[in-house]
């Protein structure tokens, strides 16, 4: 049975939602492997030599004004250079208990892959020294918060799983090399899908509607209505994942990059709010420790950064 007129109509606006998407996924795709492959290579071989065992170890006297053992900081500068995953990985290696973890989880969820998804944020209309600073800042203040508030009786449990193993360099190459290829696909997968996903969106007007629905929370946090997308595709996301979306809505011109740089001080501090805290909960941290003093720090940002651009 051939489709009526009506359905032709909708096939075709899917269709051209489709054509429309693959020129800036693939363009999206070639630019984040560009920076993502060759840093990853550069951290995995730092990591293999020591060299950020080193710095964890210059870092360390610094933790301990913060109620953490001088192995939080090889966490955190894992987080930094990569992602969550390398923070519980090596987390979980070392002995820890819930409550120091509670805390290094928030520094890393605030403070991690800082060059890729710094790039993102710089190409979406942000100075990079500014979200850098923001975050590291931020998650240092987050830290100093927690150890005042989180009870000590958290620190009765503790958690370690494994034993970091001493790999070759033949072998981390390999483990790098089958990892990054499969994050790549990944990487072109979820781009493709979520521009095409943006299109159709647009297309049928359903970001009116998501504006309509997110714009009372938006106000509060002193975002502009204009960033709706943007910040679902961050908090859904995160920052890389949800790059394509965030930079095709402001290279469309769909939303400044004023707006978009006043967006960027929130979701700095607080983005990918779904897989990033069920990988922490996973492990038996509260998600409530790790969502909530994230948001606050965030709506602080936004307002602060609003009244500094207020008074200039």
């Amino acid at each position: 049975m051939k489709p009526n007129k009506k359905e032709k109509s909708m096939i075709q606006r899917i269709t051209d939602c489709f054509r429309l998407a693959m020129p800036s996924a693939i363009k999206t795709s070639l630019w984040f492997l560009k920076i993502t492959i060759p840093i990853s290579l550069s951290v995995t071989l730092l990591y293999h030599f020591g060299v950020l065992n080193i710095i964890s170890d210059l870092l360390s006297p610094a933790f301990g004004l913060i109620g953490l053992k001088g192995e939080a900081a090889l966490v955190y500068i894992s987080s930094a250079f990569l992602n969550v995953y390398s923070a519980i990985a090596v987390m979980t290696s070392l002995n820890f208990t819930i409550r120091e973890m509670t805390i290094i989880a928030v520094m890393s969820l605030i403070a991690h892959n800082l060059i890729v998804e710094t790039a993102v944020q710089k190409k979406t209309g942000s100075r990079a020294w500014h979200m850098i600073a923001l975050r590291i800042i931020t998650s240092v203040i987050a830290a100093i918060i927690l150890n005042y508030l989180l009870p000590f009786q958290m620190s009765e449990s503790s958690m370690g799983i494994h034993h970091i193993d001493n790999l070759t360099l033949k072998d981390v190459l390999v483990s790098w090399t089958i990892s990054s290829i499969k994050l790549s696909i990944k990487i072109v997968v979820l781009i493709t899908l979520l521009m095409i996903l943006q299109k159709i969106l647009l297309e049928f007007k359903i970001t009116v509607l998501l504006s309509n629905v997110f714009s009372p929370a938006l106000k509060v946090m002193g975002l502009p209505k204009t960033t709706t997308l943007m910040w679902i595709a961050a908090n859904l996301l995160g920052l890389a994942y949800g790059s394509a979306v965030m930079i095709d809505e402001v290279e469309s011109g769909r939303i400044t990059k004023q707006d978009a740089d006043l967006l960027n001080y929130h979701i700095a501090i607080s983005h990918s709010n779904l897989e990033d805290l069920l990988l922490y909960a996973a492990i038996g941290i509260s998600v409530w420790w790790l969502l909530l003093p994230r948001i606050i720090l965030a709506i602080f940002a936004v307002w602060g950064r609003r009244m500094f651009l207020t008074s200039n």
